[in-house]
């Protein structure tokens, strides 16, 4: 069975993640025009360039403060250029979920789903686990559920970028002191479910080096699809 097949959505969408999501469902928490866009920097610091050259990065730079800084979704190499200094690249892994079926998830009974009010609590838990970028609009883009422990967060995981027949995963995160008990495991399938039930497919993004994480998600029926290249920008 091919990727075609299996996927609810144009797979062409998932080449450029970012600019798929901004253009479409996430237009709404855009910056930006057709050479580049990005997430308002309480939402998420990703952006994107409709192609690498000088111009889209000149106008990407135009988005961006003295000192912001964004994280550039590429398959390309991205050098500095428009004003802005590369501080970085690294390598994530996008991984995409390529079962049919709807997976079942254990008792969900412990399961709470997120508002605004637990940001401070999940901001924290952030810090803790560093899973990845999480700004305090980030729950704005989608479902964020979690699970607490005599009343502290200790779990969570959410819906992040979003574009036509697909929803990503993120910020998928449990304190250390709670790791092990299947947390990660049980959130991640709950949020699939329901992105598969409203006809969508699953996709996420790991760093390349994250080999424990891409263990999980290969059981619940992940497969890598590619590597992308995030550059680390900065305006000067």
């Amino acid at each position: 069975m091919n990727e075609s097949t299996l996927l609810r959505g144009d797979a062409r969408l998932l080449e450029r993640p970012v600019w798929s999501a901004l253009t479409t469902a996430h237009a709404g928490f855009a910056r930006g025009n057709d050479l580049a866009r990005r997430y308002s920097p309480d939402v998420a610091p990703m952006c994107s360039v409709s192609e690498i050259s000088e111009a889209c990065l000149q106008a990407l730079a135009v988005l961006m403060a003295p000192g912001d800084i964004v994280g550039l979704f590429s398959a390309e190499p991205v050098a500095a250029g428009g004003g802005l200094a590369a501080l970085a690249q690294k390598f994530v892994e996008q991984m995409v979920y390529q079962r049919g079926e709807v997976p079942s998830v254990g008792a969900t009974d412990a399961i709470v789903k997120l508002t605004p009010d637990d940001v401070p609590d999940m901001m924290r838990l952030v810090d803790v686990t560093k899973p990845g970028p999480f700004a305090p609009r980030t729950i704005a883009l989608g479902c964020y559920i979690g699970i607490r422990s005599a009343g502290t967060l200790i779990a969570m995981a959410g819906e992040r970028m979003k574009f036509d027949g697909f929803t990503e995963i993120s910020a998928v995160c449990t304190h250390p002191d709670h790791r092990g008990r299947g947390h990660a495991s049980l959130l991640t399938g709950t949020l699939m479910r329901q992105i598969l039930e409203r006809g969508e497919t699953p996709f996420l993004h790991i760093y390349s080096d994250n080999t424990i994480a891409a263990a999980l998600y290969e059981r619940l029926g992940f497969a890598r699809r590619r590597s992308i290249g995030v550059t680390v920008l900065k305006r000067k």
